[in-house]
This record gives structure tokens, C-alpha cells and sequence, in this order.
């Protein structure tokens, strides 16, 4: 069985905010594949609930970290 790592960016959206996450993903030759390790799984679970508090120091120790607000087209 070959085993091999990827680096991947992952992004979440909680309310106005967007973490972009760099991450490893797990590559075998199984239908699983590929996937997380448990650490970066929780890495994204625990931004997931930063962004969700709205704490944004956390958040950017891990992360960059992006506020979203709308187009306005109706302006121009």
C-alpha cells in the first residue's frame, strides 16, 4: 500500500469570516483516500469554532483570515 502526503488549502465560512487553512491530506490507494489526519481535523474543527465565536486572534495563529461583505452593482 503506498502512503503519501499533499499539502491542500482548506476554507471555512462561518458568518461574515473565511479561514483559509493549509493543511496536509493522507493519499493511499483505498477508497478512503484521501483524507485528514486527526490533528488537522481538529485544526478545522477549532477554526471552525473561533470564527464562530468571532475570535479572531486564535483564528489568525492558524490561519488567514478574511471578511466577507457584499457587492454592491446597483452604484455603478
Amino acid at each position: 500500500m503506498t502512503l503519501s502526503t499533499r499539502k491542500k488549502t482548506k476554507f471555512i465560512h462561518e458568518g461574515p469570516y473565511v479561514a483559509e487553512v493549509d493543511v496536509e491530506v493522507i493519499v493511499e490507494e483505498n477508497e478512503w483516500a484521501p483524507y485528514l489526519s486527526l490533528e488537522d481535523a481538529y485544526k478545522l474543527d477549532d477554526m471552525r469554532e473561533a470564527l464562530r465565536r468571532g475570535d479572531l486572534q486564535t483564528a489568525m495563529k492558524h490561519a488567514r483570515v478574511y471578511v466577507l461583505q457584499p457587492v454592491d452593482l446597483s452604484a455603478s
